[in-house]
């Protein structure tokens, strides 16, 4: 099994990342051990979390969320469908506009 997650750090911004251990991994991000990213934004915690079969769907998704905006990583979090859809569409359309001038 394999886990995708999101943090919080200390200056709100947001990390994601994926792992096998997710207990493991939060805890050494939270002794400064983890991404450099994490290390010089601590106090983190661990916002969301989703569970993966595969080690590579899991990879996948991560980098998937690694590109998508702050609005769209917090209603992932919430678990708010809707605003994800809303939120791919928009960017879709505000593309395919802005390719079509």
């Amino acid at each position: 099994m394999a886990w995708v997650y999101i943090l919080e750090c200390s200056d709100g911004s947001y990390y994601v990342g994926s792992t096998i251990d997710l207990e493991t991994r939060v805890s050494k991000h939270q002794q400064g051990l983890g991404a450099a990213y994490t290390r010089h934004r601590l106090p983190v915690a661990l916002r969301w979390a989703a569970e993966f079969a595969r080690i590579d769907d899991a990879y996948a998704f991560e980098k998937r969320v690694q590109g998508w905006s702050r609005r769209k990583r917090e209603a992932l979090m919430r678990g708010d469908l809707a605003a994800l859809r809303g939120l791919a569409s928009r960017s879709w359309t505000s593309l395919r506009d802005r390719t079509e001038d």
